[in-house]
């Protein structure tokens, strides 16, 4: 019996493991579409970025790869989480970034929203 109770807890460490992979694995903006609902981290060029003040939720926009309305990936900071940031749309305009996080999907187009500026770093 002990032996069974060995083999089981073995796989669910090689399973969680495993799992913990993808949170690591780095993809490009245009590949984020295949990874909805999973936990990556996509990197991409900020080709346009705006601070939506007058919108519900004062959602500030990186559009990577391509600027909005053609982007290829969103990353979202909304105004409860923006003061932690700064002013993104300026730190962020037209440089090479990573983002972490789960990726979503709005109108077609994948995006993550950060919540914290640790999920945001800038990319070679």
């Amino acid at each position: 019996m002990k032996l069974r109770t060995f083999f089981i807890t073995l796989v669910f460490l090689v399973a969680a493991a495993t799992s913990g992979l993808a949170d690591s694995q780095k993809i490009t903006a245009k590949e984020a579409g295949a990874y909805v609902g999973q936990n990556m981290t996509v990197c991409g060029h900020v080709t346009s970025a705006s601070y939506g003040s007058h919108l519900k939720g004062q959602p500030t926009f990186l559009n990577l790869d391509a600027p909005y309305p053609q982007h290829v990936f969103t990353v979202i900071i909304f105004g409860n989480s923006r003061a932690a940031f700064g002013e993104p749309e300026k730190i962020y305009a037209d440089k090479n970034i990573c983002v972490t996080g789960r990726i979503k999907s709005h109108k077609g187009k994948p995006e993550i929203i950060a919540r914290h500026p640790s999920q945001i770093t800038l990319a070679q």
